[in-house]
């Protein structure tokens, strides 16, 4: 795990969202399944294998996770959601500069890495699970044999989108989770302060990929996409994008 677009349509997409807060609707009040495809709408195109990714798929595996885009009041969960797709989007792109629709209308085109890194642990799935002991972590949680049997990740949609989720409702110390961090559920600690880690969007980027990407004093070009993917789901969901979306002024965590 290491430009807006026209919005035309966007308020019919999230008509049904509007009124929904709270714990009392799923994600799908927010993400229909029009939204979904209109956030993705190049994922099974030529060159993409993202068609693997439904919509179906995701929101049976967000169900097995009831915190998930449903905590907080209704600012807070489209926040939360958008900041998902941005991370996510990112680690599964198949834009660039001058894409069709802009580079960041291609989320979700990538299931496995292209340059597999840790073999047979490579990125899979669209937070790019990788590395032994997160399959590990991830298989035990969720009841998997994914350490035999990565290729799950790849074959299953579900099975991506839970390993997904579970990333992102996980704390793996001293990390905080990036859903606790998006819903301002985390307090950081006189370190974290010390080091510029403050919630918000930037702060699940540290997360994810801080080592690469943060505490450089600028944007990465992989940090500007995070963002960028972030920013475009925002506007989608019509909700402002929260303070520190930016990770450059925060150290990373030591390790990972």
């Amino acid at each position: 795990m290491r430009r807006l677009l026209p919005l035309a349509g966007a308020t019919l997409l999230i008509a049904a969202a509007g009124g929904a807060s709270g714990q009392q609707a799923g994600v799908g009040s927010i993400i229909t399944r029009a939204m979904f495809e209109s956030m993705l709408s190049h994922r099974g195109d030529q060159g993409c294998q993202g068609a693997f990714y439904t919509y179906d798929a995701f929101i049976k595996a967000a169900g097995d996770f009831p915190r998930f885009g449903t905590t907080g009041n209704d600012e807070t969960r489209r926040r939360e959601l958008a900041a998902f797709f941005g991370q996510t989007s990112h680690e599964t792109t198949g834009g660039w500069a001058t894409a069709p629709d802009g580079p960041f209308a291609w989320g979700y085109c990538r299931v496995n890495e292209i340059t597999p890194s840790d073999p047979p642990y490579y990125g899979r799935g669209p937070i790019q699970l990788t590395h032994k002991y997160n399959y590990q972590l991830a298989g035990d949680a969720l009841g998997l044999d994914l350490v035999n049997n990565p290729d799950l990740v790849s074959s299953d949609p579900v099975v991506a989108f839970r390993t997904a989720i579970w990333f992102w409702m996980t704390a793996q110390s001293p990390k905080p989770s990036c859903h606790d961090v998006i819903t301002n559920q985390w307090t950081p600690s006189v370190d974290d302060r010390s080091s510029g880690r403050l919630p918000g969007y930037g702060m699940a980027t540290n997360i994810i990929n801080g080592g690469e990407e943060c505490g450089k004093g600028y944007s990465t070009d992989n940090a500007k996409d995070r963002v960028g993917y972030y920013k475009r789901y925002c506007d989608m969901f019509r909700v402002g994008y929260g303070d520190n979306i930016a990770c450059r002024d925060q150290k990373p965590y030591g390790g990972r």
